[in-house]
Order: C-alpha cells, then sequence, then structure tokens
C-alpha cells in the first residue's frame, strides 16, 4: 500500500510517501501564505524523487487542524481533488492525532499548540485513543487537561518530526482495522472561529 499525507495546518508544510514497511521519502518547508502555491509541486517532486506513479497510490491521507484556517481549507481541497482524479479514498484526522499517534507510543499524550491570544489548542490521547478533543483552553485549562501525560509542544515538534508522515503512519494503522469509513469526512476543525466571523457575529450584536 502506497499512503500519500500532507499537513498545511501549521507553519511548516509537510508531504510524506510511505508503504507499510518504509518511509520512502518526506519534505518540509514554509508554508505560511503561500501553501496553495507550494503543496502540489512538492507532491509532484516528492512523486518524481521516489519514482512513483500517482496512479500507484492507494490512499490518501491528510490533515484537518486545528491550525491554519487558510491552511487547512487548502490541503483538505487539494488531496480530496488528487483522490477524486485517482479514485482513492481519503483519511482524514486531527492534526494532533497525527502528531499523537503517528508513532507508536502508548500512554497518556498531550498535544498543545500556542493558538495565540494567550489561549492554547490542546488535546488528549489515551492508549492510542482520543479522550479529548483538539479544544481551545486557557494556560490554566491547558495544564488541567496535560496533568499527568507526556506533553508534546507542536512547535517544537515541529522542528524535528513530519506531521505528514506521522498522518501516514495513523492512516496506515487505520486501514489495517478496516476503519478508514470513520475518518472519511473532511470537514475542517477550526475550534476558533475565523476572524472575519469573529466580526460579523461583533456587527450583529452591536445591531
Amino acid at each position: 500500500m502506497f499512503v500519500l499525507a500532507a499537513d498545511t495546518s501549521l507553519p511548516l508544510l509537510s508531504v510524506a510517501l510511505l508503504t507499510e514497511h518504509a518511509l520512502l521519502g518526506a519534505v518540509s518547508m514554509e508554508g505560511k501564505g503561500s501553501r496553495n502555491e507550494k503543496l502540489l509541486p512538492a507532491i509532484d517532486w516528492l512523486l518524481s524523487e521516489t519514482s512513483t506513479e500517482r496512479s500507484a497510490i492507494d490512499l490518501l491521507a491528510v490533515t484537518r487542524g486545528p491550525g491554519s484556517f487558510t491552511g487547512v481549507r487548502i490541503g483538505l481541497a487539494t488531496i480530496q481533488g488528487l483522490a477524486l482524479a485517482l479514485d482513492r479514498p481519503v483519511c482524514a484526522m486531527s492534526t494532533h492525532e497525527a502528531i499523537a499517534l503517528g508513532a507508536h507510543d502508548s500512554g497518556s499524550i498531550a498535544i498543545v499548540d500556542d493558538a495565540g491570544r494567550g489561549e492554547y489548542y490542546v488535546s488528549r490521547f489515551e492508549d492510542r485513543a482520543e479522550t479529548i478533543a483538539p479544544r481551545l483552553a486557557s494556560a490554566e485549562e491547558r495544564d488541567i487537561i496535560a496533568r499527568g501525560a507526556a506533553v508534546v509542544d507542536v512547535a517544537a515538534f515541529l522542528q524535528r518530526g513530519n506531521v505528514a508522515a506521522g498522518c501516514a503512519r495513523r492512516a496506515i494503522e487505520i486501514a489495517g482495522r478496516r476503519e478508514l469509513d470513520r475518518y472519511a469526512g473532511a470537514t475542517p476543525i477550526y475550534v476558533r472561529l475565523a476572524e472575519a466571523e469573529v466580526k460579523l457575529q461583533q456587527r450583529q450584536n452591536a445591531g
């Protein structure tokens, strides 16, 4: 099984190609403000470097946030477009799940990402199962959710890990359990309202 995965929800865009037995290739690059210009060329470069035809891909995987609103939309739209063209299934998961469960670790894991404005995107996993879905939290709430868990800071993870590779590994595991149907939904996980929606709500409330 060849799995192509992408993450565009975070500041570093990443793409990876894996089989059940090996990482064939992975790339990451700065993605702020130019994900739509970089994602498809990155995919094509990776496939070319690994001598893999698009038609050889069996499964496409993608993260759906939380993270950059624009980035999440670009990643989902691109991977869904490829899946439609190739007639292949899509495995869409939270960015936190790709990071937490992309390795074969078990136990308690808390994923923490700085959301700005003194808030954090936080989630928790126990023995490879999500127990607290990604949510917006204050520093105090973050500490409560993460108590007793191995804490993975997303910014630190990006300096040493490839989120797309984790996404592909998790997708292979999900496919092996025949649970792809549970991950077919590609609804973005925004958690926080977009700035435009906040302003719209403020205008409506003022009116």
